[in-house]
């Protein structure tokens, strides 16, 4: 198995893992959107020197996690490529700033290092929330939430088809890989000579491909939009799970958690 149909695996995995049942599974798409969207809004809203005040903010998707019956172990595993990118964000900011802000004992703690902590909790909250809501919400379902909170019809189409047809442009790309390697056996990757070639006989056929997908689509009565999924309409009890989300968030945001916790225990 090449690395391209490792791709098309990890993204059936993902569908598998929104096909499952659990409380966060079955609740609305849209209250899953809004809450993700309230939540990465809240926790880059900290100050780059706030650390204390924003590691309770892990509280939600470890909830989350814990009710949706998802391994942790599988997040870090599916975002194992974008998490190095996230952790180098703030990585020389120690060099930059150097002004001690605070002491651990005789150990001095700069500003620059509080930021550059603050900065890679940041995208990892960020992300393990976006990969919640991906994982527990199909994508015709996450559409359809997103028709029924009046976003363009034109961007709704274009999101679900880049997500359904990704993996065909990967699957044209791992016949491609393959067909080169048993023409160049023993040799590691595309040598860069035939780079320009091999981009250019993928843009073709995936031209093609997307041709063939258009037509079959018009024959199966295509007019410019989907019926994305059946999903229930907007209640009032979900009005009330989004706004108690909400305002876990601002009590999170506003409420220094830690702090209080400390008062307790030296009491």
């Amino acid at each position: 198995m090449n690395k391209m149909q490792k791709a098309i695996t990890e993204l059936a995995e993902m569908d598998e893992l929104a096909a499952q049942s659990s409380p966060v599974h079955s609740l609305h798409p849209a209250v899953k959107l809004i809450a993700a969207v309230a939540y990465i809004l809240v926790t880059l809203s900290f100050d780059k020197y706030d650390l204390g005040g924003l590691v309770p903010m892990v509280l939600w998707p470890v909830l989350l996690f814990q009710f949706s019956d998802i391994d942790v172990r599988t997040c870090f595993y599916k975002l194992r490529i974008v998490l190095p990118l996230v952790m180098a964000v703030g990585l020389f900011n120690p060099f930059f700033d150097k002004t001690v802000l605070l002491r651990l004992g005789n150990l001095p703690v700069t500003g620059g290092f509080l930021s550059m902590l603050t900065l890679m909790l940041k995208g990892v909250f960020c992300l393990m929330a976006s990969f919640l809501l991906m994982a527990t919400t199909p994508i015709d379902n996450l559409c359809a939430a997103l028709r029924q909170l009046h976003v363009p019809k034109m961007l709704v189409t274009l999101l679900l088809l880049t997500y359904r047809y990704v993996g065909v442009m990967t699957d044209e790309l791992a016949v491609m890989t393959d067909a080169y390697h048993l023409r160049a056996p023993g040799q590691k990757g595309i040598h860069i000579s035939a780079w320009g070639s091999f981009l250019g006989q993928l843009l073709l056929r995936s031209m093609d491909r997307a041709q063939e997908l258009y037509s079959s689509m018009l024959l199966r009565g295509y007019h410019q939009h989907f019926h994305y999924a059946d999903i229930k309409p907007f209640r009032k009890r979900d009005a009330v799970t989004i706004a108690l989300c909400i305002g876990c968030f601002l009590v999170l945001r506003s409420v220094r958690i830690a702090e209080v916790l400390g008062r307790i225990v030296v009491r």
